[in-house]
């Protein structure tokens, strides 16, 4: 993968060859296989490469292919490769010396501006149409690839990450007001409501699942795909899908696995994870590799203080996991040191923004640091499979029975179900009837479980962000639907909810030249769960039933067909914090005197939430409401220092 970087001077005006190595020197922090430029005229494109495939050894990029004159940078993975050479009809002796860049300009200049939607992987480019006089580009469908862009009527510029548009001395550094204001008041872990908009005034990002086209002083934005899409698959029997899931979801592993370098995974005690990760050991035992797995465990002194329901420390569950699928090179890592509060500096200036996330950032960016050292090119992970592989909401599914009548199969399977989980069925039926028919059981809203309100009343009022959360459906208490359907469908139609792990990923690996990948996240992957019929994700009294029974075999049955507990990442993290809680504490006092931030928060709700949680820093506050927004106005204020 890799950093690109471009300039585009619409009125014809030729690029200063000082504004092109400003913005790739800003790049040079960042470690590099290669770096390469081209430059035409009014156009430049940059290329900070890190070869991560076999194919991008000594690649080329920016590419100018003369016969079709056309231009490429890119920062991409192309993994259906072998279809696209067929439908480009390209000869088997070029195929294996074809880079992906290579390949996404032939698929241009074969599909025009429709090439995005023939292409499958991660990727973000930029292509210079020399005949057409225009800059085309497109970023995948889940962001997984950032890239920045600013536009003016003379000008275009974009880059895979922020600060060197900064270099340019026409473009100037403002915060963008809308989408603090957005920032602050969704209590949910996605930023802003607009996926083109980020926190600086006049810089724009390419949102997932759109293609850009400048020409003509002209820049237009096109989004080419919109999920879900197609008809229910039918088959004809339970195997039958069972088959198509491992043929479909082994594909989307092993083309993750293309890589020169050694092969990592995250690895938690869940299905996600835990699936992506046998199937990839069977594969890499046949190339005789080994897969390297990375675990987060808490820290020893830990006490675990969850819900019996709830395992924070996955660490017997890991190991059942490597002893039954073997071919696995297990780490285990608490970063002692490490918490919350330690990382938040060098979060902002990876992200160049803000954040939420802060529970998991400690692990997060050490288990990156720990794979680099160790040669990983690829770490797989499984963080979209809630959506795809392991669908199944089991209680939303009962109540659609129950609502449409078919009642054999809803005793079937009450009946299968309270064995599973060895509950009582007249307490899962009165769960159920809540679910069905919500009207007749209508409780009185608590206002104990809504999310603190803590954006300035003013700073609200007059961005009008309230308006604009509600007109897109978003509760600002924090409270969420309880339709697992919808939520799914949110989950693919609303562009907001990828930005956020798009980000991070590609930023830390740039870092540490380590590329995040999810086969739970494959186009492919995805359109065959979505078209798959609801009754193969609940079965005999199971939710996900469809990843468990095909992953029989390559899962130990704990783990495949566990529904009693579920694992809990970072509820160590206020507990880490005790030997710095009072500097903690001393710097939430000292951010709210700063006037600033008493125009974009409100301190009498910070007041409030550090009343709450000053005096004893208890293990339990780890996901509390109080602690979040006190965390969250930390990061925004030490994202907004480093401005000054």
């Amino acid at each position: 993968m890799s950093a690109i970087a471009g300039i585009y001077h619409l009125n014809g005006e030729p690029v200063s060859v000082d504004h092109s190595s400003g913005m790739m020197g800003t790049l040079e922090k960042f470690p590099a296989n290669d770096i390469q430029t081209w430059h035409k005229e009014n156009v430049f494109l940059g290329c900070h490469a890190q070869w991560i495939t076999p194919e991008s050894v000594g690649e080329q990029l920016p590419f100018y292919d003369y016969e079709r004159q056309l231009a490429i940078t890119a920062d991409a993975i192309i993994d259906n490769r072998e279809e696209l050479f067929g439908r480009l009809q390209v000869d088997r002796e070029d195929r294996k010396k074809i880079t992906d860049s290579q390949l996404i300009l032939l698929a241009y200049h074969k599909w025009g501006e429709e090439s995005p939607k023939f292409l499958v992987g991660d990727f973000a480019f930029m292509i210079w149409d020399e005949k057409e006089r225009k800059l085309f580009g497109a970023r995948d469908f889940s962001g997984t690839r950032t890239l920045y862009f600013f536009r003016s009527q003379q000008r275009f510029v974009f880059c895979t990450t922020i600060k060197p548009l900064f270099t340019l001395p026409y473009i100037k550094k403002g915060l963008n007001e809308q989408w603090l204001a957005e920032f602050l008041a969704n209590p949910g872990m996605y930023d802003s409501v607009d996926p083109s908009s980020t926190v600086y005034r006049g810089i724009e990002q390419i949102p997932p699942s759109h293609s850009i086209s400048v020409k003509n002083n002209k820049v237009t934005l096109i989004r080419y795909c919109t999920l879900p899409e197609g008809n229910k698959l039918k088959l004809k029997s339970d195997k039958e899908y069972e088959e198509a899931f491992r043929d479909v979801f082994q594909k989307a592993v092993d083309e993750r696995l293309r890589t020169h370098h050694n092969v990592g995974a995250h690895l938690s005690g869940g299905l996600d994870s835990s699936s992506v990760a046998s199937f990839a050991a069977k594969s890499l035992l046949k190339e005789n590799k080994k897969l390297h797995t990375f675990s987060y465990v808490p820290v020893d002194d830990f006490v675990d203080w969850t819900h019996k329901s709830r395992i924070a420390n996955e660490r017997p569950q890991v190991e059942s996991i490597v002893q039954h699928v073997g071919n696995m090179s297990a780490n285990y890592l608490s970063f002692e040191e490490r918490n919350p509060y330690s990382e938040i500096d060098d979060w902002i200036e990876t992200l160049e923004m803000p954040y939420k996330f802060f529970e998991n950032t400690f692990w997060l960016k050490g288990i990156y640091e720990e794979a680099s050292q160790k040669g990983i090119g690829v770490l797989l992970t499984g963080q979209r499979g809630n959506w795809s592989i392991s669908w199944g909401p089991i209680w939303d599914y009962y109540a659609l029975l129950l609502r449409k009548m078919k009642w054999l199969r809803f005793y079937q399977e009450i009946h299968l179900f309270s064995k599973n989980i060895g509950a009582g069925k007249k307490k899962i039926l009165a769960a159920i009837n809540k679910k069905a028919f919500p009207l007749l059981y209508q409780v009185q809203d608590s206002k104990e479980f809504d999310f603190p309100m803590f954006i300035n009343k003013d700073f609200a009022l007059r961005t009008k962000v309230l308006e604009k959360l509600h007109e897109h459906g978003i509760d600002t208490k924090g409270r969420v639907g309880s339709n697992s359907y919808k939520i799914r469908m949110q989950q693919f139609q609303q562009l907001y909810y990828w930005n956020t792990t798009g980000t991070y990923g590609s930023k830390l690996s740039l870092n540490y030249r380590v590329v995040d990948r999810d086969p739970t996240n494959d186009l492919r992957v995805i359109r065959f769960c979505l078209s798959v019929p609801e009754d193969q994700y609940v079965q005999n009294g199971f939710d996900r039933s469809l990843v468990r029974r095909s992953t029989e075999g390559y899962l130990p049955d704990n783990i495949r067909l566990n529904l009693r507990t579920k694992g809990v990442q970072g509820a160590d993290g206020v507990h880490r914090m005790k030997p710095i809680w009072d500097r903690f504490i001393d710097e939430i006092e000292q951010l709210q005197k700063e006037p600033l931030i008493r125009e974009l928060l409100d301190i009498n709700v910070l007041e409030k939430c550090l009343s709450i949680i000053k005096s004893s820093p208890k293990p339990e506050l780890a996901f509390e409401f109080e602690f979040k927004v006190l965390m969250r106005s930390l990061i925004l204020y030490r994202f907004i220092k480093t401005l000054n």
